[in-house]
C-alpha cells in the first residue's frame, strides 16, 4: 500500500470485552491502557445579547445636565462611576466563565493496524467524525491487510460502528524502527513475524505467511 497522508481505508471496531481480547484486558500492545476517542467539541462562541435602545438617547443630555445643581451633577457622576465599576466586574466574571467553558481537547483513541503499513505511533483523524486515533495496538487478523481497527469503550459502540470505508488524514507517521523493536521479540506469533518481514522490506516472504 502506497504511503499517503490522505487515504480511504476499511475500518472495523473492537473492544476489550471480546472473547479474543479477554486475555489482554484493556491493554494495548505496548502495555498501556486502551483509550476510546472522543468527538471534538465545536469552538465556544460568545453571542452578545442585544440590548434595548434607551429613550434617554433621544434627549439632549448636555442641556439637561446644565440645568442640574452641583450636588445633582456630583450624585449623577458618582452613580455613573458605580455603574461603570459594576459593568467592569461583570465583564471580568463573564470572561472568566467563558474561559471555564472552553471545549476540552479531544481524547485520542487507540487503533490497531498492521504496523508495517501504519507504524506504531501513527496518528490520524477520521474525517467523518473528527475523532483522532493513534496506532498503539495490532491484531492477528490485521497483518497484511489495509484495515484499521478502532477501539470502542463498549460492545454497543463497537456494533454501531460495524464496518466502514472511511477517509482518514494522517497527522503524523509513526516509527518503523520502534515497531521493529517491539515485534522482533514476538516473532513466534505468525502475524508478528509477517509484520517484521514487511518492515524489513521482505515482502515476498511476508506474503507467504498466511
Amino acid at each position: 500500500m502506497a504511503r499517503a497522508d490522505s487515504q480511504t481505508v476499511r475500518t472495523t471496531a473492537y473492544t476489550h470485552t471480546e472473547s479474543d481480547h479477554l486475555a489482554y484486558g484493556a491493554r494495548n500492545a505496548l502495555g498501556g491502557t486502551l483509550q476510546s476517542a472522543t468527538i471534538p467539541e465545536g469552538p465556544y462562541r460568545e453571542t452578545r445579547r442585544a440590548l434595548p435602545v434607551s429613550d434617554a438617547r433621544d434627549t439632549d443630555e448636555s442641556y439637561t445636565i446644565g440645568l442640574m445643581t452641583r450636588e445633582k451633577r456630583m450624585a449623577l457622576a458618582k452613580k455613573a462611576k458605580a455603574e461603570k465599576g459594576k459593568k467592569k466586574l461583570k465583564g471580568a466574571q463573564g470572561k472568566k466563565a467563558a474561559r471555564s467553558r472552553k471545549p476540552q481537547p479531544p481524547r485520542i483513541g487507540s487503533a490497531a493496524a498492521d504496523w508495517s503499513r501504519w507504524p506504531v505511533g501513527t496518528t490520524f483523524r477520521v474525517l467523518s467524525t473528527g475523532q483522532v486515533y493513534k496506532v498503539d495496538d495490532y491484531g492477528w487478523a490485521l497483518a497484511g491487510r489495509n484495515t484499521i481497527d478502532l477501539y470502542m469503550a463498549s460492545k454497543g459502540d463497537m456494533n454501531r460502528w460495524g464496518v466502514r470505508h472511511e477517509p482518514i488524514q494522517v497527522i503524523s507517521w509513526g516509527d518503523r524502527q520502534a515497531s521493529l523493536s517491539v515485534l522482533q521479540a514476538r516473532q513466534h506469533y505468525k502475524h508478528c513475524r509477517r509484520m517484521v518481514l514487511a518492515l524489513q522490506d521482505k515482502h515476498e516472504e511476508a506474503a507467504a505467511l498466511r
